[in-house]
């Protein structure tokens, strides 16, 4: 065996050598993993997936664009459910999401990739999302657009065959067109925000096949006129401050000013569709989101804001339409199913609750009939499995009925307004009972009811003819939304691997 000697200066410098070599393969393997920058744009055979480390908690970013303030990642929900999202990296907040009714699991099994489409897939369960496009590159801009783009002749742009601003979730930001053929959506799937021919209204689905509108801003039509027959309206957020309908020409048909309006803002400009049903706008300040708009500023006008059976009194908060019980967040009495058809409605598998002093808080936009009493308009809903509840103004003899679960009524001084509610019978084979205060009303004759099933199938013929034209015969109506700053989440780097 032939034995190697080294100097005192040769292991020193063998030492530091290790040293340096140990550190240079650390580095590169954390920079492979955890702090792979982020790419500029993504070319065909692209690939992610997520990354399994817990202190990689809520996003990893994927895409960037040019500026830095928007990126294109994983977002993680509930902890074990990814979305693709875009997010404003200044506040983590997230702008648009490519899957939200459709989550995918967070697992080294989902991949993102690019062929052309971009996907998201899980060998488990399939393809979750996609754009079904053919296209060559994708790409974020500075706007928080996401883009597949296609190549086309030299010396010509790229043409963009899909961008995400076509496909909005619950937010627009500034400069981003909302045509009648989009929904904006709030996160919870229970609200949303739509173009009509010359409004645009805010909607509430409490049943699947029907949406009940609570919210409405018809075209001021100030600027230009809207013509019949020239096309659909369009909205958009302008960074002077407002959002503008549109029609035909750059003229608005009508602007609803924002409390920035015609201020010069250097941040971004965004309108939401919140969880509690408002549409409010922002802007980023530089340090936080500040309120900017809100289209309902009263509370009590919000489509549901003491959840269901509950009662929302301006000035005093929320409390229970059954005084009997105490108010807790989220409502009062379970909402039920979206009929009470399937509970055997003629064995009487509800009870009833009154209430004298309530109205629903967007009447204008309910169709109603003319009743001669409480009792007749008590009739078309109590036989029929359909019906949840109604709303009687004795003096106007207006009949409003609730064909969907109850949800929140407005308390007011006024107790010739009254109303009847059918509450889903927990137990089985339990006769009806009255709760709560009024007076008691006896049970009808068969031909009242009889009256009442035929009259309330002609109430749904007529039901989205008759509205506001009837409420402005009555008194004026109440108004709605507490404001929230906008959540915040971590912003975190991903584990690439490129094809």
């Amino acid at each position: 065996m032939v034995g190697i000697v080294f100097s005192n200066t040769q292991l020193q410098f063998l030492v530091i050598l290790l040293v340096i070599l140990t550190n240079t393969w650390t580095t590169c393997s954390e920079a492979n993993t955890d702090h792979t920058p982020m790419q500029q744009e993504l070319v065909r055979g692209f690939l992610a997936i997520p990354h399994s480390k817990p202190t990689v908690s809520e996003f990893q970013g994927i895409l960037s664009d040019h500026t830095g303030n928007f990126s294109l990642g994983f977002l993680r929900v509930n902890q074990t459910q990814l979305a693709l999202a875009v997010l404003h990296v200044p506040s983590s907040e997230p702008l648009w999401l490519a899957n939200p009714t459709h989550l995918a699991r967070w697992s080294y099994s989902t991949q993102l990739y690019f062929n052309g489409s971009l996907v998201i897939s899980d060998p488990d369960t399939g393809y979750v999302w996609s754009t079904k496009t053919n296209g060559d590159r994708v790409v974020l801009l500075n706007s928080s657009n996401l883009q597949v783009q296609k190549n086309v002749d030299a010396g010509h742009s790229p043409s963009v065959i899909w961008q995400s601003f076509d496909f909005p979730t619950n937010t627009l930001v500034e400069n981003q067109n909302f045509t009648d053929s989009m929904s904006l959506i709030s996160s919870n799937g229970l609200y949303s925000m739509r173009l009509g021919s010359d409004f645009w209204a805010l909607y509430a689905k409490y049943k699947t096949d029907t949406d009940q509108m609570y919210w409405q801003h018809k075209a001021l039509e100030v600027k230009a006129e809207i013509v019949e027959g020239k096309g659909p309206i369009h909205a958009r957020v302008h960074s002077d401050g407002y959002l503008a309908m549109y029609q035909t020409s750059n003229l608005p048909v009508d602007i609803q000013p924002f409390n920035s309006f015609q201020r010069t803002i250097n941040g971004l400009l965004l309108v939401r569709l919140e969880t509690d049903g408002n549409l409010k706008g922002y802007y980023w300040d530089g340090s936080k989101w500040a309120l900017n708009y809100q289209a309902i500023s009263d509370t009590c006008e919000l489509p549901s804001p003491c959840g269901s059976y509950g009662l929302c009194t301006p000035g005093s908060g929320c409390s229970c339409l059954d005084n009997r019980k105490e108010y807790h967040s989220g409502g009062c009495l379970p909402a039920g199913n979206e009929d009470l058809c399937s509970e055997g409605i003629a064995k009487n598998s509800y009870q009833v609750l009154r209430r004298k002093g309530v109205e629903l808080p967007y009447k204008e936009w309910m169709g109603y009939l003319t009743t001669s009493s409480m009792e007749k308009c008590q009739g078309f809903c109590e036989r029929n499995c359909s019906c949840w509840g109604t709303v009687y103004n004795n003096v106007t003899g207006f009949c409003y009925i609730v064909d969907y679960p109850i949800q929140t009524l407005v308390g007011v001084s006024d107790e010739t307004k009254m109303g009847y509610f059918k509450v889903r019978d927990q137990g089985t084979g339990r006769k009806k009972m009255q709760v709560g205060i009024g007076v008691g009303v006896g049970v009808l004759s068969g031909a009242v009811i009889l009256i009442g099933l035929i009259g309330f199938g002609v109430y749904r013929t007529w039901k989205k003819r008759r509205g506001v034209k009837g409420f402005l015969e009555e008194e004026g109506g109440v108004s709605p939304g507490p404001y929230k700053d906008l959540g915040s989440a971590s912003f975190r780097t991903i584990e690439m691997y490129n094809k």
